[in-house]
């Protein structure tokens, strides 16, 4: 008996995607709930798992695109799994959106090209791409490993890998791309400014970061300190935490916050639900929930969908500062930076503190400048003075 194996709808709107990995490989044996393939919307990528025991049978290469319901192998469900698939001589009746290689290795239109013109035979070339296909790299890396020592590798070959290289954009970086392009567009974005002393918090952390983990059982980073102060920031300016609809402003009396988190296939923002209502503990062990599974490909379009607001922090990398762009039909984002440490003023003494630079990016449509420049000095108070976000003074 055979079973098809087919694409999983994955969200509403959605109707296609890239099939970006295969686990296994025709003339494998699965089990039930073994993963077979992973699926990449411009959402979120999904792993679908075989839904029978037998042999599986693979219709779709590695990095094309498909439809959501489209058949991308076969499982062989006959008793013990003995039985060997029979591979179609044509796939061509499954729905793929973009070409297929039917026969030898898989390769791009540029690097055929490049071996066509030196003489190479591409089922002699190990492919470095996405699922082994073979890119124009691999064909100058074979001719230079086939010469001789004093042999010199064609400059017309060399020239055409050693300017540039094209890659098509995933589903989801086209996505970021759109979303990106669409809040320039259609939001008036300004960005204020701030800047925070960390050292009451660094204190903070050192003083009770090794009982909070011993009872919690996860660490006290930085972001639920900002996650709580936001919060406050947001019920203090309800503008901030509001959508423009049309020709209304919707007031959003809940708080589910955006954390960005970078992962290798773009940026992905993850919703923290009803915020107000969780710990310090609470928040911290979701974060560290949501950018696992963000780093393993394993996040849903539901753990994607809504916010009222985001929070993104380009210190990690090294930012000192930055102006970030909205997520649409949010209005308000902000963005931390690295922890350095700075000559300031205080008491009329000059002194070192760990300093952070703060912006909020705001939807001028809806929040006056006022509006944004107090919903950040809220934010700057509560860093600098913890006791407020534990007893809210």
């Amino acid at each position: 008996m055979i079973t098809e194996i087919k694409v999983p709808s994955v969200g509403e709107s959605i109707s296609e995607g890239v099939l970006s990995k295969w686990y296994k490989k025709t003339g494998d044996t699965v089990k039930v709930n073994e993963p077979l393939f992973e699926v990449e919307t411009e959402k979120a990528t999904t792993e679908v798992v075989a839904s029978h025991a037998g042999v599986l049978t693979t219709l779709i290469a590695e990095g094309e695109k498909v439809l959501i319901g489209a058949v991308v192998g076969k499982i062989n469900i006959a008793a013990g799994g003995d039985v060997s698939p029979t591979i179609p001589a044509s796939v061509s009746s499954a729905p793929v959106l973009s070409e297929t290689i039917p026969t030898g290795a898989a390769s791009n239109p540029a690097a055929r090209h490049l071996a066509e013109k030196a003489g190479v035979d591409l089922s002699l070339v190990t492919g470095s791409g996405k699922g082994a296909r073979i890119l124009k790299e691999d064909v100058v890396a074979h001719v230079e490993s086939q010469a001789k020592p004093s042999a010199v590798v064609p400059k017309d070959v060399r020239r055409e890998v050693a300017r540039e290289t094209r890659q098509r954009m995933t589903p989801i970086r086209q996505r970021i791309a759109e979303r990106l392009l669409h809040a320039q567009q259609s939001s008036a974005i300004l960005t204020t400014f701030n800047e925070a002393d960390m050292s009451a918090i660094m204190a903070f952390r050192a003083k009770y970061k090794e009982s909070f983990h011993k009872k919690h059982g996860v660490g006290l980073g930085f972001m639920s300190f900002f996650v709580k102060a936001v919060i406050e920031g947001l019920k203090a300016y309800p503008a901030v935490n509001a959508r423009i609809d049309n020709q209304d402003i919707v007031y959003q009396h809940f708080y589910d916050i955006g954390v960005a988190v970078s992962t290798e296939k773009g940026l992905m923002v993850p919703v923290l639900r009803n915020v107000d209502e969780l710990t310090f503990a609470e928040i911290e062990k979701k974060i560290v929930e949501l950018a696992v599974k963000a780093k393993e490909n394993k996040i849903t379009v539901s753990d994607l969908q809504g916010g009222t607001f985001t929070i993104t922090n380009g210190g990690t990398f090294g930012s000192m500062l930055s102006t970030p762009i909205l997520n649409p039909p949010q209005s308000g984002i902000l963005g931390m930076h690295a922890i350095q440490k700075r000559a300031v003023v205080v008491d009329d003494q000059i002194v070192i503190r760990p300093m952070m630079y703060l912006a909020l990016s705001y939807d001028h449509r809806i929040i006056d400048g006022k509006e944004a420049v107090s919903f950040l000095v809220r934010i700057k108070e509560c860093l600098e003075n913890p006791e407020r976000i534990f007893f809210s003074v």
